[in-house]
């Protein structure tokens, strides 16, 4: 017997091109998507101060946020607006002259290539701040059996139907309700299919938690919610198999993709989804991991490319497809160089 181990695992790591031949997940521009925050106005960049690198912009400098994704080679963008003025019921949002789809027609004619995702929930659009209609004595659907402040849930699925086909009439190719609330799948691919957007895809928040790593995207979206917290709609992050099942419903009311939201912190639930579904599925590297990363590499404690690329690679090692990510132009050069 030898006294010298006959397994070397450690002869394939050697060098750095034995290493690329035999990287068992990859990780290209074709997985990323960017996310932009629109507004009114002309030559706006109104830096974001919690996310370093990002703005609200203007849809003259969106246009030209576009063309740089499309020159990196990243196929997609999701848009996020912010309106002039909120109401109760997030009007702006269904108005066919309102940022996104004013946005969304700008983009695809510059860039026509280019994949644009319709983020569609009215959190942004709303004095309250959350994701669709609140019960209130004021409100026309007041429903006394109901506690104030609770969201109304079919109601909300109104709003949501009559957004969608604006934003894909303006030229989304793809609309992606994010607000957890039931039926919203259906409802939507019902709209889009009465009115002849067959081909418009849906990419569902199937998963997505009420999670403590969105601050900074409160701050970008300027939609904080006005009392309490999304808890009541959102999942409870200790649930894994509620998350399955809500991913299940997605599925069978006709979603295209699915997603997990945030990523890193639930790299399990995406793990169970890519192993119970055949769908594509989307993973969304949310602010708050974005910003953590950030903070931490401006006071030199990490390797800022370094920690952005493991985290990917971790997320597309546990099954997602496609990730949304703020680290998008980052990667996309870090990528190339």
């Amino acid at each position: 017997m030898s006294m010298f181990p006959e397994l070397r695992p450690r002869r394939l790591r050697r060098t750095a091109n034995l290493r690329r031949m035999v990287r068992e997940t990859t990780l290209s521009t074709d997985h990323l998507i960017s996310a932009m925050f629109v507004r009114h106005g002309q030559g706006v960049e109104r830096p974001i101060a919690s996310m370093p690198g990002h703005a609200q912009l203007s849809v003259d400098m969106a246009v030209r946020e576009a063309r740089q994704l499309a020159e990196l080679n990243i196929p997609a963008v999701i848009l996020f607006g912010i309106p002039d003025e909120k109401d109760a019921t997030g009007t702006e949002n269904y108005n066919p002259e309102g940022i996104v789809p004013q946005a969304i027609r700008a983009i695809k004619e510059a860039v026509p290539e280019l994949v644009v995702i319709s983020d569609m929930c009215c959190c942004e659009y709303t004095t309250h701040g959350h994701c669709g209609i609140i019960n209130t004595p004021d409100a026309p659907c007041y429903n006394p059996r109901l506690p104030e402040g609770y969201l109304l849930n079919d109601e909300t699925l109104d709003i949501l139907r009559q957004a969608s086909v604006v934003h894909a009439e303006a030229g989304a190719d793809i609309i992606a309700p994010s607000g957890m609330i039931d039926g919203m799948v259906e409802a939507i691919r019902y709209a889009l299919d009465e009115e002849g957007f067959t081909d418009t895809i849906i990419m569902s928040y199937a998963a997505k938690f009420s999670s403590g790593f969105y601050g900074p995207f409160r701050d970008a979206a300027e939609s904080p919610p006005s009392f309490g917290d999304r808890s009541e709609y959102q999942m409870d992050p200790p649930n894994l198999r509620e998350a399955l099942r809500e991913v299940e419903m997605d599925v069978d009311e006709g979603a295209d993709i699915v997603m997990v939201k945030p990523a890193l912190p639930y790299l399990d639930i995406i793990r169970q989804v890519r192993e119970n579904f055949d769908l594509p599925i989307a993973a969304y590297q949310v602010s708050g991991e974005f910003s953590m990363i950030k903070a931490a590499a401006a006071q030199g404690w990490i390797d800022e490319q370094r920690v952005a690329l493991e985290s990917l690679y971790a997320i597309r090692r546990a099954g997602a497809d496609m990730i949304i990510t703020y680290f998008a132009k980052e990667i996309a050069r870090w990528l190339k160089s």
